[in-house]
């Protein structure tokens, strides 16, 4: 019997291929010799990849026997995930193979900046000897600002309290539990901004997050302090941290990621106060083998047939058909849950009713952690990992089953309690032959509304002109409506309406609806397919 063919496209490490075994047909392919590449697919089952090899539309449909995409690393830019999904091919990465590499890049940039490292080396080096001009500070007793206190945050959190400083952070989804435990105080944006000498920023980006720190922001920091992003391009406005490096608004800057890479022509490589490395996060010898090894397990696991806790777009394994349709919905509705939250999440309850619970349905928690978190932590989320973002934070999780569910054939419902003692919960249903999913409650309100990319939720005292009110604000905005329902529990009580929209809506515009209608909750949440 014929041995599956891995295809390998870019230089990885000989322990990637031992991982691997004997047990398979290795071949070798430049990823980036176009036509050898389309060639090589035609028999592959799978192809493991680093950044420069693109596997999109074109590739997937030239490589009727794959089975898995492998990226020996975090990102995947360069893979095609909704094309790959359609053509049922899993796409798996190693999500946490760089975090200790970017914790340590984060540390090399503070001391870089605190020290002015780089430009000392560079002023000796044209036979300078400059000692007093390059005079820096210590770290022992200042305050460093961690925004995004997730895996990397901790790591980093660990590195720098051993050199003496104080750890403040601003993270919306962390418990006062977990970073009491971390040794952290928990502020808010604007304080830790005031309060820090040190800032960095370990954020996923998204539309909310994109351009966070901007004028306002760095208006607000000392100007002794510097600040750091290792983490994803674009978190900082690019134009305001020039404005503000430029006119010493604040000391100085480390940046390892930029929002176009290379940053060829930007104004920040003029400057002396900024410390800039090409997107090094992840580029450690260790790195590299921990991701290779990984994911060459991943493959090991698709190409058995075995569940692949690292798959970013399919559960894949031994998961019954009646429950796979169940994961991108659980996901999404995930999602939703996440968006709903307004402080920590301090519990999640996963539950699962119907006949699908004579099956295995355990896949079904591990989708709605990866759906909660997928919008709230810098790291990728999968299978594996999502269990440990919980765990991390504080977070106690359970999932429960019942085989009777009274309105439909399976229901399946995320329910949680927040910091703010306040509770939440989405439910959701497939209907159809076509499995439409669907959203059938929020908080308690029965809705029946068909998921969307674009949601707005909001809650409001029941009374006549309310859809008249946020129908005009949107429509002046240029928002159109989509979809539109409606709930409530008495007449002139609370109402809580469900709207789908065709884009993505301000937040200085749904701040103008809430104050228009007094809404309670009023809130957009994007939902990407899973």
């Amino acid at each position: 019997m014929a041995k599956p063919i891995v295809l390998i496209a870019e230089e990885l490490s000989p322990a990637t291929v031992d991982a691997l075994g004997p047990d398979f047909d290795v071949r070798s392919v430049d990823g980036t010799d176009r036509p050898a590449l389309l060639a090589a697919l035609a028999d592959a089952n799978a192809i493991l990849i680093r950044s420069a090899t693109n596997v999109d539309a074109e590739a997937i449909a030239a490589a009727p026997h794959l089975k898995v995409v492998a990226r020996a690393g975090v990102g995947l830019d360069n893979v095609d995930i909704k094309a790959a999904t359609a053509a049922g091919v899993m796409v798996v990465n190693a999500p946490t193979s760089n975090i200790i590499s970017a914790a340590e890049l984060t540390v090399g940039h503070i001391l870089s900046l605190a020290r002015h490292i780089p430009v000392a080396h560079a002023s000796l080096a044209e036979g300078l000897w400059k000692r007093s001009k390059y005079t820096g500070v210590e770290l022992y007793e200042k305050t460093v600002g961690i925004i995004g206190l997730g895996r990397i945050g901790a790591l980093i959190t660990e590195r720098l309290q051993a050199f003496g400083m104080t750890v403040v952070a601003y993270d919306p989804y962390v418990t006062s539990a977990r970073a009491q435990q971390l040794g952290v105080t928990l502020l808010s944006l604007d304080e830790l901004l005031k309060t820090s000498d040190f800032i960095t920023i370990h954020m996923p980006k998204t539309p909310e997050t994109t351009g966070m720190i901007g004028t306002d922001q760095f208006a607000l920091m000392k100007p002794t302090a510097f600040i750091v992003n290792v983490a994803r391009g674009g978190l900082i406005d690019e134009d305001a941290l020039y404005a503000a490096l430029k006119s010493n608004r604040i000391a100085g800057a480390g940046l390892d990621v930029f929002v176009s890479e290379p940053p060829t022509g930007s104004p920040l490589l003029e400057l002396d106060n900024v410390v800039l490395t090409p997107h090094l996060g992840a580029s450690t010898d260790e790195a590299q083998e921990k991701a290779g090894v990984s994911v060459a397990r991943s493959v090991r696991l698709a190409l058995d047939g075995e569940l692949v806790p690292d798959a970013v777009n399919v559960a894949g394994g031994a998961i019954d058909p009646s429950v796979r349709p169940g994961i991108p919905l659980m996901e999404k509705l995930g999602q939703v849950f996440a968006g709903l939250a307004d402080s920590p999440i301090t519990s999640i309850d996963v539950e699962v009713y119907g006949e699908i619970v004579e099956f295995d349905v355990n896949v079904l928690k591990l989708a709605a952690l990866k759906g909660i978190f997928s919008n709230i932590v810098s790291e990728s989320v999968s299978y594996v990992n999502a269990p440990l973002l919980a765990e991390a934070r504080g977070i106690t999780v359970r999932l429960s089953t019942d085989a009777t569910s009274s309105e439909y054939r399976n229901l399946l419902r995320i329910s949680g309690s927040l910091s703010s003692g306040a509770t939440i919960s989405v439910s959701g249903t497939l209907t159809g032959t076509k499995q439409t999913q669907k959203i059938v409650e929020i908080n308690g309100y029965d809705v029946e509304v068909p998921v969307a990319e674009h949601l707005i939720v909001m809650i409001y005292t029941d009374r006549p002109g309310i859809v008249a009110i946020y129908g005009k604000e949107f429509g002046e905005a240029g928002i159109n409506i989509a979809g539109m329902q409606i709930a409530r529990q008495s007449k002139g009580g609370q109402a809580l309406s469900v709207l789908t929209v065709d884009s993505p809506v301000p937040d200085e515009l749904l701040a103008s609806v809430a104050t228009a209608i007094k809404a309670e909750l009023l809130r957009e949440i994007d939902i990407v397919d899973a």
